[in-house]
């Protein structure tokens, strides 16, 4: 048996994770989807680890200590993310697609739950093809894949993590034709046309206003330093915040204190004036540097060989939320986001972190506009609730469930 340690281990990663971004460059498929490069090199090694295993050639042991500390890094700066007066001046739009989100990653939880359920298995295995992997992807997998391991699920970092994979291509496929189908169903090009004939719309000055919040992004130089002291301090602070999550008896995965404490900086912040000035683009890309080490090392670590038993129910659990996503957005989102142009294609970006990450929601929402017309609106609320929202609820209401369960 070949032991890696804690230095070898990120080397490893690290490796699997350039060897992901050379072969995402070149395959389009990958971009197509948007797979994490993290995700492409570490299924290589996982699978030559499965190979080895398999043979009894070989077994490849890792130190994976540094991998719950990107985690708790990483989720760290997700609630750095979670603005709350965003939603405020955001509107009802905003404030009913995060709505949205909070219902689905219910119904997501309670039919694979109840799936995994009706064939015998635990509850706590539904849960491996449930938000986890569908509205939380490859990070909140690999987040809540040892929790739910030593809850007694074997192997349910791997469940999660093909789970989140189906789901990054389920969603990407699914969200342009749908989008499609209920243009031309209803009709919905020839009250968009009138809209966009109209000079000075509000969407066009939404635009600018994004545009040129953007651009003022650009102007200033980065200040890391501020950030990473800023997500240290918030880690540290939250382990104060999870000991007193502990003291109400429930289960929390060990991120959660580093989440809370992210999110009421970030907003202590913002309602009292900017006085630290968090620097918000710095402190998302650390994050990102953090999931990609944390994918990384969670990646090569795999043991394939557990999904085996589980492959059938697993099937199972993932067709029914193909079917919970294709109704959901169609019927309800649609129908929720205002009937017309804009809900169709927010719809269209609502199946992409549905099931898969945010960017598979813009690669979704900017096809559908390349071939109909802009929408402005699904551009500046599809983001905003992927990339601020969805993690942190998606996050609390899993929890509920883990003790549910």
């Amino acid at each position: 048996m070949l032991e890696l340690d804690l230095y070898q281990t990120v080397c490893a990663a690290v490796i699997a994770l350039w060897i992901g971004t050379f072969l995402k460059n070149r395959i389009m498929f990958l971009q197509r989807f948007c797979i994490p490069s993290p995700v492409v090199g570490g299924l290589l090694f996982a699978l030559l680890t499965l190979a080895g295993y398999s043979s009894g050639l070989f077994v490849i042991g890792f130190d994976d200590t540094l991998k719950n500390l990107f985690m708790v890094f990483f989720f760290t700066s997700v609630g750095f993310q979670a603005n709350f007066k965003t939603i405020k001046q955001g509107g009802k739009p905003l404030i009913a697609m995060v709505l949205l989100v909070a219902v689905l990653v219910v119904i997501q939880n309670s039919v694979a739950a109840g799936i995994a359920m009706g064939l015998g298995l635990d509850g706590l295995v539904g849960l491996c093809a449930g938000s986890i992997p569908m509205v939380g992807g490859h990070g909140t997998a690999g987040g809540f894949g040892p929790v739910l391991e030593e809850m007694g699920v074997t192997g349910a970092m791997s469940l999660t993590t093909a789970a989140a994979t189906f789901g990054l291509v389920a969603g990407s496929l699914i969200g342009g034709p749908l989008a499609q189908r209920l243009i031309e169903k209803h009709n919905l090009l020839k009250d968009r046309e009138n809209i966009k004939a109209q000079g000075g719309s509000k969407e066009a000055e939404l635009a600018d206003s994004l545009t040129s919040s953007q651009a003022d992004k650009e102007k200033n130089k980065g200040d890391y330093t501020k950030a990473l002291y800023l997500l240290i301090i918030a880690v540290g602070l939250g382990t104060l915040v999870s000991m007193l999550l502990d003291l109400t008896g429930m289960t929390f995965p060990i991120y959660m204190g580093g989440l809370l404490a992210g999110a009421i900086i970030r907003n202590i912040d913002e309602f009292g004036g900017n006085k630290i000035g968090s620097p918000m683009r710095e402190i998302d890309e650390m994050g990102s540097i953090c999931l990609s080490l944390f994918l990384g090392i969670a990646m090569i670590s795999l043991k394939l060989w557990e999904l085996a038993e589980l492959a059938l129910p697993l099937c199972l659990m993932l067709g029914a939320q193909i079917l919970i996503m294709i109704l959901f957005a169609y019927f309800i989102c649609f129908r929720v986001m205002g009937k017309d142009y804009d809900a169709a294609v927010l719809s269209a970006g609502f199946c992409g972190f549905g099931m898969g990450a945010t960017p598979n929601a813009m690669a979704n929402i900017q096809a559908v506009c390349d071939k109909y017309v802009v929408s402005w609106k699904a551009f500046l609320i599809v983001p905003i609730v992927g990339s601020m929202f969805t993690d942190f609820v998606n996050s609390m209401l899993i929890t509920v469930f883990l003790n549910i369960l």
